[in-house]
């Protein structure tokens, strides 16, 4: 009977030390913070229906649906082609054709310069921990976004001519340094206005609270 007991034991230790030397051999990789692929956007047919989070969409949101992000992942999302930026949360799934990493809203593609070509090459950026609210009371009016230096001093400059305050704010991921474009405002109501004012111009704005 002992034999056989110390036999079970023998056994059971034999086959916890092949599971620890298995589990060692796992790979751990971390998760991918970065995705190039094509983006293609979405808006009027869409407007006002329920989202796969059962949030209602809003096409002048700056929102996005991805096939698997959790609901409520920050990304930062890049046009290769001209190296503008915008960060978008998912709230949606999608895009459901080949090829396409993810489907941004009319806001979001407007601010991209992607609503005339409609698919463009992308490089998105998971933001871990990144919330787009703030609570602060100093405000902003963002023009652009660029992953290039030289084409955010160039807006600063053209921009300067008209406006007063502007400014660049840079912004690091681990992978990449973004350069915002901005008009600080004193109020809400002086944003909105500035931004009433650059939208007539034909640029693509967006309204901040200052972080």
């Amino acid at each position: 009977m002992k034999q056989r007991q110390a036999s079970i034991k023998f056994l059971l230790v034999l086959l916890v030390c092949i599971l620890l030397s298995w589990c060692a051999r796992i790979e751990r990789r971390p998760p991918e913070t970065v995705q190039t692929g094509m983006a293609s956007w979405y808006g009027p047919g869409f407007h006002g229906k329920s989202t796969s989070s059962k949030e209602v969409f809003n096409m002048y949101d700056l929102t996005a649906a991805h096939r698997t992000l959790p609901f409520g992942t920050v990304v930062m999302v890049t046009n290769l082609e001209n190296g503008k930026s915008v960060t978008v949360r998912i709230n949606d799934r999608g895009p459901f054709i080949k090829g396409r990493i993810i489907d941004l809203s009319y806001a979001a593609g407007r601010i991209l310069d992607m609503v005339g070509p409609g698919v463009i090459p992308v490089k998105l950026e998971i933001l871990p921990g990144y919330e787009q609210i703030t609570s602060s009371q100093d405000f902003s009016v963002q023009v652009g976004a660029f992953i290039k230096k030289e084409n955010a001093k160039a807006l600063e400059k053209e921009l300067g001519r008209e406006y007063r305050d502007v400014y660049i704010t840079v912004f690091k991921t681990e992978t990449q340094t973004y350069y915002r474009v901005r008009i600080r405002a004193a109020t809400i109501g002086a944003a909105e206005e500035t931004a009433s004012r650059l939208s007539r111009d034909g640029y693509a704005v967006l309204i901040l609270e200052e972080q």
